[in-house]
Formats: C-alpha cells, sequence, structure tokens
C-alpha cells in the first residue's frame, strides 16, 4: 500500500534571516502555551529523549494543517487576555527558520503527521519552494499536538524557554487587573515586559518587570510579526496602569525608597511619572506609619523629626515637587497623607503639659521665677490679662523651626507657660517670659506686624525703665493673683 503524502505549499514570501532557532522554539512553545489555555488542559510538556531529540507536546486538540494557513485565528481574538500568539504566521516563520538551520522536524497530531521539506511548486516544477509534508496520523486517538525536533542545542532551548514569564526566575509580586508586578531575579538582567507572558521587550532602567494582560490598542498594534524589541510608546500606559491599580506593600516600599533616588538622579524610569509617585505616596500612608519630608526639612526637623521617629513613625524623604503635592492629597483609605506639619499638628493636638509647681523647683530656680511678676511690670505696671506664669518640663512643638518652644501664651486661659529649662538663667526666664508677655499685651502671633511693632515698642520701654534684676526681691503681693502649677 503506497503511503499519500500531501504536499502543503507554506506560501513563505520572506524569511526572517535574523530570527535564532530559540526565536523559533519561541513560536513553537507559544502555541503550546495558547492551546492550554484555550482548552484549559495541562500545560505542555518540554523535554529531550535519550535519541537527543527535543520534545514539545501539549494535550489541547490537535494542529490541523489548515491552521497553516490562518494569519489570525478567530478563537484567539475573542480571548486575546489567554492567549500569547496566532496560529500560522509565526508557526510558518518557524519553520522556515528550522528549515534554514538545518533542524528536523516532525509534527504528530490525531489530525494527521506533518514533516518539513522542498517540493515543487504547484505548476512550476522548476521552482521549490518550502512544503509541509502531511500524512494520515500515526495515531488517529493521540491526544494533543507533539513536535519533535532534532539538531537544537541544549543552550537554544533554554534560551527560547527564557523568552516565557513561566520558565523564567521572574516572581509575581501583585496582580491587578490589567497586568502583574514582577521581581526581576539577578543583577545582571535587565527588568522585562511581558504581554501575556511572552516577553517583548527589556527594560535597563525599570523597577520592576510587567505582565501586561489587558493589551490597550497600540500595544497590540505594536506586537509585530516579530514579537519583540516593541517600544516603550507602545506599553507606557499599561505599565502606569498596573502600578496605579496595585495597593501592595512590597511595591509600595519599593517605590518610596526609590523615591529618595530622585533629587540625586539614581531613581529609576517608573518614578519620573508623578501620578506613580503620589500613588506610592498614597498606599505608603495608608499601609503604615510613615511621614514624608523633604531633604531640607530633615536637615532643619529639628526635634519634630526625633519626635517622630520615636513615636515609630518612618520618615520618608521626597523631592520638594513632589512634597508640594501632598497637602491636598488622600491615601487610598481617605486619609490626609501625613507630612512633616500634619505630623506636628497631631502630636500638638495630643500633645499635655507637665506642668511643675513652685515647691519642686530648685533654690536656684525657684529664686529667678519668682521674678516673674517684676520682670513683666518693666512693661506695664498693671497687669490685668494674665491670670498665671506655669512652668511645665514639657512643651509643644513651635511652626517655625519644630522644636520645642520655650514658651507659650494660651489666650483662652489666659496664662503663660515657660518651658523649665529657661530658669537655668535669669537672662534666658526674662527673655522668654518678655517674648510671652508681649503676645498677651499685642494678642498677635510671632513673625507677623503687629507683633513684632508690639515687641519694638517693648523694647524701647525696657531701654527706660531697667532695672537690675540680680538685687531685686519681690514681695509676696508681687506674685498675687498668679495660679501657680
Amino acid at each position: 500500500m503506497v503511503e499519500t503524502i500531501r504536499k502543503f505549499d507554506l506560501n513563505i514570501e520572506r524569511v526572517l534571516e535574523h530570527w535564532t532557532v530559540a526565536h523559533a522554539l519561541r513560536e513553537v512553545i507559544a502555541n503550546a502555551l495558547d492551546e492550554a489555555a484555550l482548552s484549559g488542559t495541562a500545560d505542555p510538556s518540554i523535554y529531550k529523549d535519550e535519541q537527543q531529540v527535543w520534545h514539545i507536546k501539549d494535550s489541547g486538540r490537535g494542529l490541523r494543517y489548515t491552521h497553516l494557513t490562518q494569519k489570525e485565528d478567530k478563537e484567539k481574538l475573542r480571548h486575546p487576555e489567554l492567549v500569547i500568539g496566532k496560529f500560522g504566521v509565526g508557526l510558518k516563520d518557524a519553520l522556515a527558520t528550522f528549515d534554514r538551520h538545518g533542524i528536523t522536524v516532525q509534527i504528530l497530531s490525531p489530525h494527521g503527521d506533518i514533516a518539513v521539506g522542498a517540493a515543487p511548486k504547484h505548476g512550476f516544477d522548476d521552482l521549490k519552494t518550502l512544503h509541509a509534508l502531511i500524512r494520515p496520523p500515526s495515531d488517529a486517538q493521540r491526544i494533543g499536538t507533539e513536535f519533535l525536533l532534532t539538531g537544537i542545542k541544549d543552550e537554544e532551548m533554554a534560551q527560547a524557554k527564557d523568552f516565557f514569564l513561566q520558565y523564567s526566575s521572574d516572581e509575581v509580586i501583585a496582580k491587578t487587573a490589567y497586568g502583574a508586578i514582577l521581581r526581576h531575579v539577578g543583577k545582571k538582567r535587565k527588568a522585562r515586559i511581558y504581554v501575556n507572558g511572552l516577553c517583548v521587550a527589556e527594560e535597563e532602567r525599570f523597577l520592576f518587570s510587567y505582565n501586561i494582560t489587558s493589551l490597550t490598542a497600540p500595544l497590540r498594534k505594536a506586537l509585530n510579526r516579530e514579537r519583540t524589541n516593541v517600544g516603550r510608546g507602545a506599553y507606557t500606559d499599561r505599565v502606569k496602569a498596573i502600578l496605579l491599580a496595585c495597593a501592595d506593600a512590597t511595591v509600595a516600599d519599593a517605590l518610596a525608597q526609590d523615591l529618595q533616588n530622585l533629587e540625586r538622579g539614581t531613581a529609576h524610569d517608573e518614578l519620573q511619572w508623578l501620578d506613580v509617585q503620589l500613588h506610592a505616596c498614597r498606599i505608603l500612608n495608608a499601609i503604615g506609619r510613615v511621614v514624608f519630608v523633604t531633604t531640607e526639612q530633615l536637615l532643619l526637623g529639628g526635634s519634630l523629626i526625633t519626635h517622630a521617629q520615636q513615636d515609630g513613625y518612618r520618615i520618608v524623604v521626597i523631592p520638594s515637587t513632589l512634597a508640594s503635592k501632598l497637602p491636598t492629597l488622600q491615601d487610598i483609605n481617605g486619609q490626609q497623607v501625613r507630612t512633616l506639619d500634619i505630623y506636628r499638628r497631631e502630636w500638638n493636638d495630643s500633645f499635655q503639659f507637665t506642668f511643675i509647681s513652685p515647691d519642686q523647683l530648685t533654690p536656684e530656680e525657684r529664686a529667678i521665677y519668682d521674678l516673674s511678676r517684676p520682670i513683666m511690670r518693666l512693661l506695664t505696671p498693671r497687669i490685668t490679662r494674665v491670670k498665671a506664669v506655669l512652668v511645665s518640663e514639657t512643651m509643644r512643638l513651635n511652626r517655625y523651626d519644630n522644636n520645642e518652644a520655650v514658651g507659650v501664651w494660651e489666650e483662652e486661659q489666659q496664662r503663660i507657660v515657660i518651658k523649665r529649662s529657661q530658669l537655668q538663667r535669669k537672662d534666658l526666664y526674662a527673655a522668654t517670659l518678655l517674648h510671652e508677655y508681649t503676645h498677651a499685651l499685642s494678642n498677635a502671633d510671632d513673625e507677623t506686624l503687629t507683633f513684632e511693632e508690639g515687641l519694638t515698642r517693648a523694647i524701647g520701654v525696657l531701654a527706660g525703665r531697667l532695672i537690675d534684676l540680680q538685687h531685686e526681691q519681690p514681695h509676696p503681693e508681687q506674685m498675687h493673683g498668679f495660679e501657680v502649677k
């Protein structure tokens, strides 16, 4: 019985001369992975037998010779989120590349056994072209499609498999509706852009690798015949969408760490996008105790930075351009993002004085404290607004240099509170008390015109009414009317 061989002209018009064996293997593996996804069957098996023949086998519905005519598979077009390629063009390019490199190919399917070889073109016996040589199936009960490839080097197969996320060492950190964020493993390896698990580009300056599963129209268009070296413009929008849809702590922390490199010019390229910077801040604020500061604030933040760290807050340094956007920014839970100003306000709102009664003062401190009324009388003989001068171990943080204030005038309680450390010297205590007393007289805040004018007048009064505080002995009635706690 003569075996029937049908010859199917592959009609390959242009051979991809720069394609390697690994590129051809990539197409075969892609088709096997696509069939597994579409048919809901097991992942393909890839192995080398004892005769050094490589096998790529899926458990799907079986390859038909008609797949060699299709440029677009309608089933794959209906499920773009599942598949990598399209039967037809990629497979034919792979077969041509195998032939050019002397690789023997045999394809086994329940629908027929296929080999590849040169044969005369129909109607032109003098012109030989690449054909698929189709025989009846050697096993009509076979499940799936199996490629047998002779002449493949191990490193070529390894390189081919490395095109795919499934076989790479990249690790998935987080998944979103648009794709996944990956940790690219290996110090020398570049970040990668995958589309449905197939690497289409590499990035030297990306912090993460990405697997895009929801494609935009520009990206679809850019996925050319070769599916390599796709330009960044085709996938930038999707990479941004993936990052902005992610609320993973690991991702946010890595972005925040890299934020601090922006001003040094060493940050990764994702951090050049302002919306990504803001999103990183929104996540971090929601998931942890952080305070965002600029480099200048870190250097000049005074005791406020120390208080924040002692309270268990992590200090995150960000560029001033980004910091200017934070006062109106809410985190992913709808809470105000915590800047240094916000933290100071929170700290002061929760602050409680630690008052010291006169009998707790040392004799030296008490002697200075007892000068309170004579000092204030330097400005005005009648003291009516100030009902108490109190001493506290602790003080609120001021808004000018973020250090603890040394004194404060509290209008509502009509009292002056002075930090105990000012009782170390008469001049320190007198200067602080007069400063706060001027607030009481002028009812103005620091650094306002009203306060500055009031302080100027006070200095003028003091110049004409200097007294020797060293020898001033206050009488008991001089402290009448003061409440001391």
